[in-house]
């Protein structure tokens, strides 16, 4: 079973997070941000990961901590999750529409954490939600999991739409980088022996 469960608490947040990622895409999340738990839902739904995220957060200040913070406790979920990542097929790229915005998402499971995002959104909020905090989400998944990750929207109109093609791309992506390749089930996906290193 490639599963995981992460606690993280501090001064500012409070955070259990649960991955399967043999899953079937359930979602539990609360997270007292609607907007965000609504990305964790489709997260989850389109990469077939299932994902428990209970988060009690400072959101009395801003959305900033609580957001980050799921993101890092996200991370080291699946990180942890993938173990030693024998048998995964590591790479995967897709082009994810929404309406009228593209987002194309690339991912390499590969030990290396790294994060090129090149997305830009034409409103500051969605709702409540901040826009500059997709980043903040993208980057702290990214350093935690240990995943190359480059997001970049290809061109796009509405910030809410811009928001879910990113991480929907990311749920198609994860989806096939994470799955089991049959062809080399066992083997660690690198010519090194070893990812991570």
């Amino acid at each position: 079973m490639r599963t995981a469960t992460i606690k993280r608490k501090t001064k500012e947040t409070d955070i259990e997070v649960t991955v399967n990622l043999d899953g079937t895409g359930i979602s539990t999340v609360s997270t007292g941000i609607g907007f965000f738990d609504h990305m964790l839902d489709l997260l989850a739904r389109h990469s077939r990961i299932d994902i428990t995220v209970k988060a009690d957060g400072d959101l009395h200040v801003d959305y900033h901590h609580t957001t980050e913070d799921v993101g890092i406790a996200l991370g080291q979920a699946v990180k942890q999750a993938l173990g030693d990542m024998a048998g995964i097929t590591r790479y995967a790229s897709i082009h994810m529409p929404m309406d009228e915005t593209l987002s194309r998402v690339v991912i390499d499971v590969s030990g290396r954490p790294m994060l090129v995002f090149r997305t830009e959104f034409p409103r500051d909020k969605i709702g409540e939600f901040d826009t500059e905090l997709v980043r903040e989400w993208f980057n702290a998944f990214a350093m935690n999991a240990g995943v190359t990750l480059h997001v970049e929207t290809l061109y796009g109109e509405n910030s809410h739409h811009i928001a879910e093609s990113c991480f929907k791309g990311l749920a198609r992506a994860l989806r096939t980088a994470v799955a089991i390749d049959p062809r080399t089930a066992g083997e660690v996906p690198s010519t090194k022996g070893q990812l991570g290193g």
